[in-house]
C-alpha cells in the first residue's frame, strides 16, 4: 500500500471545511433539549437514546441539546458527557445538528469540555454563564470571550437556575465574534425583541412563551422540552405562521412540564409513554400520581398520535420507578 504525503495545513483544510457554520446554526428552527434516559443500574440507555433522537428526526427537529438541563448533564461525569455527544454525532450527525452543552461556572473546565466536545464532533457548543460562583459584567464577557474561538457557540440566559440575568451589555459585547450563533433566552418577549431589534439571534427558552416570541417578537425559534414529546406540532409552531388556536391547545402541556422543576415532569412523562424507562438519578423523582393522571388527560387530549412512541400512556405504579443514587 502506498501511503500519499499530507501536510498539517491540508489536514487543518480537511478539518475545517467540513465544521458547521455559524449560519448553519442560526437557521435552526426547532432544537430540542433532549432527555437522556437511564438503564436500571444507572447507566445510559442508550437504545432508548437513540430512538428518541430518530424520533426527533422524523418529527422535524432540526437539532439537539445534548447534556442540557434537560439532559441532566449537570449528573454526568465529564467522560460521560463527551462519549454521549460523540455517540450521539457518529450515529446521527448527518441528520440532525449535534449541540453539545460543555458549559461550566469554571472557565477553565470550560475550555477545556468545549475543545474536547469540538474534536468528537460536535456542530455547536450551549454555554452558561458562571453560576453560583457569580461574577462581575467584565468577568462574563472574559469568559464568554475565552470559549467563543473554538466554534459555533449558543450562549444560555436563564437567571431562575444561575441566579444570575446575562445583562443585554454582555451579549452586544461578543455579538461580533463570529462564532456566536446566538442566545437561548429565558427572560421573556421583551429582551427577545431588544436582542431581534438588533439583529442578533434568539430562542425561546420558554416553551409557554416560544409561539409568541416567535411570531410577535422576532425570535428565530425554540429550544424545546415539549419537543422531546411532540416533536412535530413544535415544528408546526415554528414554521406555519401564527397559530393561537394550536398553541392554547399545547399550552396546559407546557405548563405541566414545568409543574415542578425541569426535567422532573418529562422524565415522567417519558416513562408514562413507554418511551423510557421509569429510571431516576437522584436527585430527581417522578411527578406525584395525581399529576400522572393528569398527564393521560393531557395526551388524550392533544392526541396520543401527535406524542412519541407507540405505546399507550399510562399512570406508573409507584413499584415501577426504580431511583439510583449511585451511578
Amino acid at each position: 500500500m502506498t501511503l500519499i504525503p499530507i501536510s498539517w495545513s491540508a489536514l487543518i483544510f480537511l478539518f475545517l471545511s467540513h465544521r458547521t457554520s455559524t449560519g448553519d446554526i442560526t437557521s435552526l428552527r426547532v432544537i430540542t433539549a433532549v432527555k437522556t434516559p437511564y438503564l436500571p443500574d444507572g447507566r445510559f440507555d442508550l437504545e432508548a437514546y437513540d430512538s428518541l433522537i430518530n424520533m426527533q428526526i422524523e418529527g422535524g427537529a432540526e437539532g439537539v441539546i445534548v447534556g442540557g438541563t434537560t439532559g441532566e448533564g449537570h449528573l454526568m461525569s465529564w467522560d460521560e458527557h463527551i462519549m454521549l455527544i460523540g455517540h450521539t454525532v457518529n450515529c446521527f450527525g448527518t441528520k440532525i445538528k449535534v449541540v453539545g452543552n460543555t458549559g461550566s461556572n469554571s472557565t477553565r473546565e470550560a475550555i477545556h469540555a468545549t475543545e474536547q466536545g469540538f474534536a468528537v464532533g460536535m456542530h455547536a457548543a450551549l454555554h452558561i454563564n458562571p453560576y453560583y460562583g457569580k461574577t462581575s459584567v467584565e468577568g462574563l464577557i472574559s469568559h464568554f470571550e475565552a470559549v467563543l474561538p473554538m466554534g459555533p457557540t449558543i450562549i444560555y440566559n436563564v437567571p431562575s437556575r444561575t441566579g444570575q440575568d446575562i445583562p443585554p451589555a454582555v451579549i452586544e459585547a461578543v455579538s461580533s465574534f463570529s462564532n456566536m450563533a446566538g442566545v437561548k433566552e429565558c427572560v421573556g418577549h421583551e429582551r427577545v425583541k431588544c436582542y431581534t431589534d438588533k439583529g442578533i439571534t434568539i430562542w425561546s427558552g420558554n416553551d409557554d412563551e416560544c409561539h409568541d416570541s416567535r411570531w410577535k417578537y422576532g425570535a428565530t425559534g425554540v429550544i424545546s422540552v415539549a419537543s422531546n414529546l411532540i416533536p412535530g406540532l413544535m415544528r408546526k409552531l415554528m414554521y406555519e405562521g401564527e397559530n393561537t388556536a394550536l398553541n392554547d391547545k399545547l399550552l396546559p402541556l407546557m405548563k405541566w412540564l414545568f409543574c415542578q422543576p425541569n426535567p422532573i415532569a418529562l422524565n415522567t412523562a417519558l416513562a408514562q409513554l413507554g418511551v423510557a424507562r421509569p429510571v431516576f438519578r437522584l436527585p430527581y423523582v417522578p411527578l406525584p400520581l395525581e399529576k400522572r393522571v393528569e398527564f393521560v388527560r393531557i395526551v388524550e387530549s392533544i392526541g396520543r398520535e401527535n406524542f412519541v412512541g407507540q405505546k399507550e400512556a399510562r399512570v406508573l405504579d409507584d413499584d415501577e420507578i426504580v431511583l439510583i443514587s449511585r451511578y
